[in-house]
């Protein structure tokens, strides 16, 4: 009657013995790979932020040109007047031709 019973209770702290085991394990590998991530997060941010300063730099300086263009337009561009645009009728000079 004895062996039965010992090996019903081998039986079962086997199965809650693996279950503990496993979670223990599922823990410890999780509280790993929040201490690699949590490691790589300073040089991540910090490349994001340089990032971040290079595009809005560029941003920058392409809105300054564009101001300056357009400045530049505004203010009439060169001090040369525009040519006169032709005219399609005939001057009076020219005498129809039949």
């Amino acid at each position: 009657m004895e062996r039965p019973l010992i090996a019903v209770l081998l039986l079962v702290g086997l199965i809650i013995g693996s279950g503990v085991g496993s979670s223990y394990a599922r823990a410890r590998r999780g509280w790993n790979d929040y201490q690699a991530a949590k490691k790589t997060v300073p040089g991540a941010r910090r490349a994001a932020w340089m990032l971040i300063k290079v595009v809005t730099t560029k941003v920058g300086v392409i809105a300054l040109l564009l101001i300056g263009a357009v400045a530049y337009a505004a203010a009439g561009g060169s001090d040369e007047p525009a040519p006169a645009a032709p005219t399609p009728s005939s001057s009076a000079d020219e005498r129809p031709t039949r």
